[in-house]
């Protein structure tokens, strides 16, 4: 991973600003929330205290009926038409309420509208017989004996309804009701009007099915207590004490023992929950902040019995709250129930509620602020470390790029870029010029080193030598005259040492005192090729030049020598009897002379350094070779203004010369 993109990463690092950012609004949610709640239950406390004086409003518990023998009497805001069908009730599916009958379901609900109570039964029923299937409204005034209304229809459409007391069994017509049967493909519905000044504080339904299979047979199928039971619902009374004590934008709700809801006043607020902003900020805000369940649950419910269970808490004689939001609009809503107490017995509870718009418009807007300027913060930070990792790459490739350049052209003592700066890349800079000053110097060591040394051994060559001739001429025996013979032949080889070592000194000398002249290289490589074939005639020598213009300018001796260089290292690295190719091509406006040889190939390691001076790749026999010939082939080549290189080639090496 090169250094942008680590630093690019790193500038990934800024997005732990946000998360502690919503950390941060998360826990002052739940403070604000904690302290909204803790004020709202101090409210609720003092209300269900107040409501203590007015216990005597709350219905009493009748131990003889339980909860579900109870029927609870709706207030609707709107009158139903009378004609079968629930869908124009303001109340809604959730309101019915739900019995098993034999054939299915049984639903109902009850409701009160301008001084008539509204009657719907849902009866699920496989076979219908008209005139004997019924549904009888029982209603009573304890102690007094009961009376019932008895719903039964010859057809479907209005009925007529009758009455039947205690006093009296026969039925009689009751006109002042006003009823409905209407067939539905699973049973019927039965929807009825009756003035609520005929019905008794105590209700009960209860639906009856015929069995053809017993002549005159019938059987009930479902019901609501064996005699009618409590009927339940909002208290005018109460309903004025809670509308006094309820504040704005707050929900009052008062139930009684049993959970059903007696009473309640005021709404709350529009509930935006601080949905202004945004859309992607309120749908980050859902995801970072904690969710409490559906606001819906905190409405009244549908059914008229509050079974939440922090409203089943408080009827238990604890106080307890809850905290409801939205998942769809945000909005949230803190409730809290507290008990009513007469004496040690609980009569009923309170219940408030009221919205967070307030709270989640604050961390909303934080929210929105934090996330507008941690990206903004982000894209910042990670342009600057972007624009100073390109920088800083930038220079350290040029650094390399120089510093390879340096060693490739053996400009040695060149400055390199950021040489003045005074950071780390600086010093870098500054230690690669050092080293590569040092290595310039030793490489002009070893270039010298060879004119040096022969220029030093010269002379006592030269005595050796001289004493050796001397001693020929003295009378020596056998054993002495050997040891002389092999000095002269170890200062014979000497000899043809130091003349090798100062060949490239003295070619130094010939290119700069040599008058270049214009000639025909093509000419005199071919005569040069022949004289190869007959001096190594286990070599096959292979030329090729079909040039049309082959006149350089320089000096022929010189470029002959350069090629000897070349054949001798092509001789030493081939086999006897193996062909090596000598060619003349154009290479734009210069000319190519390439010579390829069979052998070994170079290694990787020595291909920079193949053409300096005392570099040699001979092993064996003539592992002591001073490799100072392919270092004159250099100078020769670059002292025409060309280059010389050396590449592998499938099964050999080719070495090539440019010349202008």
């Amino acid at each position: 991973m090169n250094l942008k993109r680590q630093l690019l990463l790193v500038s990934v690092l800024t997005l732990m600003l946000p998360w502690a950012g919503c950390e941060f609004i998360r826990e002052t949610e739940v403070a604000l929330r904690a302290g909204q709640q803790q004020m709202l239950a101090g409210l609720a406390r003092a209300i269900a205290s107040s409501m203590t004086q007015h216990s005597d409003e709350f219905p009493v518990r009748d131990g003889m009926f339980g909860v579900d023998d109870q029927l609870y009497v709706h207030e609707l805001d709107a009158r139903p038409e009378i004609d079968g069908y629930f869908n124009d009730w303001p109340l809604g599916e959730p309101a019915l309420r739900t019995l098993r009958g034999p054939d299915g379901p049984v639903r109902f609900a009850v409701g009160k509208y301008g001084g008539a109570t509204y009657l719907y039964v849902e009866v699920s029923d496989r076979n219908v017989v008209y005139g004997r299937d019924r549904v009888v409204l029982a209603s009573s005034n304890p102690p007094y004996l009961r009376e019932a209304f008895l719903f039964a229809a010859e057809a479907p459409g209005r009925l007529l309804s009758y009455r039947q007391t205690a006093s009296d069994p026969e039925p009689v017509a009751e006109a002042t009701v006003a009823a409905y049967w209407q067939d539905y493909p699973r049973g019927y519905r039965l929807e009825a009007r009756i003035p609520a000044g005929q019905l008794g504080t105590h209700l009960g339904i209860t639906v009856v099915a015929a069995d053809d299979a017993i002549d005159g047979g019938t059987q009930v199928s479902s019901f609501i207590g064996r005699f009618p039971g409590p009927a339940r619902g909002e208290i005018a009374e109460l309903m004025r004490i809670a509308a006094e004590r309820v504040q704005s934008d707050m929900r009052l709700i008062l139930t009684d023992a049993d959970g059903w809801r007696i009473a309640h006043a005021g709404e709350l607020g529009p509930g935006n929950g601080g949905g202004d902003g945004p859309r992607f900020v309120q749908r980050l805000y859902e995801l970072l902040l904690e969710k409490g369940d559906e606001a819906a649950l905190a409405e009244p419910h549908s059914s008229g019995r509050e079974q939440q269970p922090y409203v089943t808490a408080a009827l238990q004689g604890r106080e307890s709250g809850a905290w409801f939001r939205s998942t769809e609009t945000g909005r949230a809503v803190v409730a809290v129930a507290a008990p009513i107490m007469d004496g040690d017995r609980t009569v009923g509870a309170v219940v408030l509620q009221q919205g967070t718009e307030a709270i989640l418009s604050l961390t909303n807007e934080g929210l929105s602020r934090l996330i507008y300027l941690t990206l903004v913060t982000t894209l910042v930070v990670a342009g600057v470390l972007l624009g100073y990792a390109t920088w800083l790459s930038r220079r350290i490739r040029a650094l390399s790029v120089a510093a390879e350049d340096a060693l490739e052209h053996e400009e040695l003592n060149k400055a390199l870029p950021s040489a003045l700066a005074d950071d780390e890349i600086g010093d870098l800079s500054r230690s690669f010029s050092w080293v590569l000053r040092q290595l310039g110097d030793y490489n002009e060591y070893l270039r010298t080193l060879a004119s040096k040394l022969s220029h030093e051994l010269r002379t006592p060559l030269a005595i050796v030598t001289s004493s050796l001739e001397n001693l020929e001429h003295e009378s020596l025996d056998e054993t002495a005259l050997g040891y002389t013979g092999r000095a002269r032949e170890g200062a014979d080889r000497l000899r043809r040492i130091l003349n090798a070592m100062s060949e490239a000194s003295r070619v130094e000398e010939l290119m700069k005192d040599a008058e270049p002249e214009r000639f025909d290289l093509r000419a005199v490589l071919d005569s040069t090729v022949a004289a190869y074939r007959d001096a190594y005639d286990n070599r096959t020598f292979v030329f090729s030049g079909d040039v049309d213009d082959a006149f350089v300018k320089g000096s022929p001796e010189l470029l002959i020598q350069m090629l000897d260089k070349l054949v001798d290292n092509a001789v030493d690295f081939s086999g006897s009897g193996d062909t090596i190719d000598i060619e003349l091509a154009r290479d734009n406006d210069a000319l190519a002379l390439t010579v390829t040889n069979p052998g070994p190939p170079l290694p990787e390691r020595m291909r920079s350094q193949l053409f300096d001076s005392m570099v040699s790749m001979r092993s064996g026999k003539d592992s002591k070779h001073l490799g100072l010939g392919l270092y004159v082939a250099k100078l020769i080549a670059e002292g025409h203004g060309g280059t010389i290189s050396a590449d592998n080639v499938e099964g050999g090496v080719c070495f090539r010369v440019t010349i202008p």
